[in-house]
C-alpha cells in the first residue's frame, strides 16, 4: 500500500496512541491520561455512532463504569440511561425472576444505554481526563521504529473532514494500544489473526417502540428455534442460543438473540428469520411487531475467550475485542474491555516511565490471573451447550430448580466475591484457580 508523504508538521508526538474509541479504547485512554500521560485517541467514525450490541451493562460492567469516574451513568440516572434490578428468565413453561445478587464486590443493579449514547459518553470522559480525541481518523498502518527494526513506534492515520477532504499524518509514541474491535485491522497488519479453534458468537438485534421499555428488569429467553419448515409449518429445532428484551430509556427496547459457533446451525441459520419468527410469538400487549421496529436488524460477531494472542506484540498492546475478550458464558464484552483497559494502562504507564518494553509483559499475566481459569471453564461450557440436547435439558430440568438457577445466574454473569465464604463464591473461585488459563 502506498501512502501520501507526511511532512514533519503532520507528525504528532505522544506518550501513547490508542486506536479505537469504543469501551476498551476510551477506558485505556482515560486511565493513561489520569496517570499524567499525553494520549492520542483515534476514532475512525464521529460521535454519536451506532454499534451492534445488546446495550446492557451487568453489575460487573456497572462497577467497571464507576471505576472511570462515571458515577451518574453507573446509577443509570442521566437522559438516555436506564436502571434495572434483575433478570427475568423464560424457559419452557417456567418464568423466573432473578434479582441481581447483593454482593460485597459488585453493585446490585444493571443499566442500559444504546451504544450511540454509551460510547459517546466514554469518549467524552476520556477527553475530559486529558486524552486528545481525534474523530473521523482512521488508523492505516503501523509505523516502525526504523526500516530495520520491527518494533512499532506509532500509527499512520487518515483524517477526513466533514466536507470530505482528507489528509494523512503520523502519531509517534513509545506505546501503541490496539482497541479497534474484533476484526482489529491493526492486529492483522502485524500478523495476529483470530484463533479459529476458539469459540465465536453471532448476535442480531433490532430496536422497537414498546411499553416493555418501562420494565425494571432485563429479560432473557432459552426458547430460540430454527426457522419453521416452509412446506409444513412445523416448528424448527431448539437452538443452543438465547434471546433478550432489554428496556431502554427512550421508550424503546433492544430485542435480539445470539448463537454459539459450537452449534451445527452457526453458519446455516438465517439469524434474521429466527428473530422475525420469535418476535411474532410475543404477546400482543408487548407491541413488539414489524410496525413498531425502529430501523432494521443488525448483526455482529462476538470474539470470545481470548481468541487473539499474544496480547503484546512488537510494542503493541491488544485490549478488549481486539484481543477476543468477550465472556464465553454470556457474550458480555464491555466490562472486560474496561477492566482490560485499566490493566493495560498500568503496564503502559510503567513502560513509558521506565522507557522499557519489559513492563508490558505484566499485562497478559494480569489478564490470565483475572479471568484465565474462568474463561477456560467458559470454553467448555460453549462446546457443551452447542448441542440442542444439552440446551433442552437445561431448559426443562434446570429452569424449574431455583437454587441451581441462582448458581448458574451468578456463574454466567461472573459475579463472584473474591474473599467471601459463600458456597457459590468458594466453588467458583476454586474452579477458576484449579483450571489452567489457556
Amino acid at each position: 500500500m502506498t501512502h501520501t508523504p507526511v511532512s514533519p508538521a503532520q507528525v504528532i508526538h505522544a506518550d501513547a496512541v490508542v486506536i479505537g474509541a469504543g469501551p476498551a479504547g476510551s477506558a485505556t485512554a482515560t486511565f493513561l491520561a489520569e496517570a499524567g500521560h499525553d494520549v492520542v485517541l483515534l476514532e475512525k467514525a464521529s460521535f454519536p455512532r451506532d454499534k451492534v450490541c445488546g446495550d446492557a451493562l451487568t453489575p460487573r460492567a456497572v462497577k467497571a463504569l464507576a471505576s472511570l469516574g462515571m458515577t451518574e451513568e453507573a446509577e443509570g440516572t442521566p437522559p438516555g440511561w436506564d436502571r434495572q434490578e434483575g433478570l427475568r428468565m423464560y424457559g419452557g413453561k417456567v418464568v423466573l425472576e432473578l434479582p441481581w445478587p447483593e454482593l460485597e464486590d459488585y453493585p446490585s443493579h444493571s443499566v442500559t444505554a444504546t451504544r450511540a449514547v454509551f460510547d459517546h459518553a466514554l469518549a467524552l470522559n476520556a477527553a475530559k481526563a486529558g486524552a486528545h480525541l481525534m474523530e473521523r481518523t482512521e488508523a492505516l498502518a503501523p509505523v516502525y521504529l526504523s526500516s530495520s527494526h520491527g518494533r512499532v513506534a506509532g500509527v499512520r492515520y487518515r483524517r477526513t473532514e466533514p466536507d470530505g477532504a482528507s489528509s494523512e499524518g503520523i502519531v509517534r509514541a513509545p506505546v501503541v494500544l490496539a482497541c479497534d474491535g474484533g476484526s482489529s485491522r491493526f492486529a492483522v497488519a502485524l500478523g495476529l489473526h483470530r484463533d479459529e479453534a476458539r469459540p465465536m458468537g453471532v448476535a442480531i438485534r433490532a430496536y422497537y417502540d414498546s411499553p416493555r421499555s418501562e420494565m425494571d428488569m432485563m429479560e432473557g429467553f432459552l426458547e430460540m428455534r430454527a426457522p419453521a419448515d416452509p412446506t409444513t409449518g412445523e416448528r424448527g429445532e431448539l437452538l443452543p442460543g438465547y434471546g433478550w428484551v432489554f428496556p431502554l430509556d427512550d421508550g424503546k427496547v433492544n430485542v435480539g438473540w445470539g448463537l454459539l459457533s459450537s452449534s451445527e446451525h452457526f453458519r446455516t441459520t438465517s439469524y434474521r428469520k429466527v428473530l422475525e419468527e420469535w418476535v411474532a410469538g410475543f404477546p400482543p400487549e408487548w407491541q413488539i411487531t414489524p410496525e413498531t421496529m425502529d430501523g432494521r436488524p443488525r448483526s455482529a460477531g462476538l470474539p470470545m475467550a481470548h481468541n487473539r494472542k499474544p496480547l503484546v506484540h512488537r510494542g503493541v498492546v491488544l485490549v478488549g475485542d481486539a484481543g477476543g475478550m468477550v465472556n464465553p458464558f454470556n457474550g458480555e464484552g464491555i466490562s472486560y474491555a474496561i477492566e482490560a483497559g485499566e490493566m493495560a494502562a498500568v503496564a503502559a504507564h510503567e513502560a513509558i516511565v521506565r522507557r522499557s518494553d519489559r513492563p508490558l509483559e505484566a499485562y497478559p499475566a494480569a489478564i490470565e490471573e483475572a479471568w484465565g481459569g474462568y474463561y477456560t471453564l467458559g470454553r467448555a461450557f460453549v462446546w457443551a451447550f452447542g448441542s440442542p440436547t444439552v440446551m433442552r435439558l437445561a431448559r426443562d430440568y434446570g429452569m424449574p430448580r431455583r437454587r441451581l438457577m441462582d448458581f448458574v445466574f451468578r456463574t454466567m454473569a461472573h459475579l463472584v466475591n473474591h474473599r467471601s465464604k459463600d458456597a457459590t463464591d468458594v466453588l467458583l473461585n476454586t474452579l477458576s484457580r484449579a483450571v489452567p488459563a489457556a
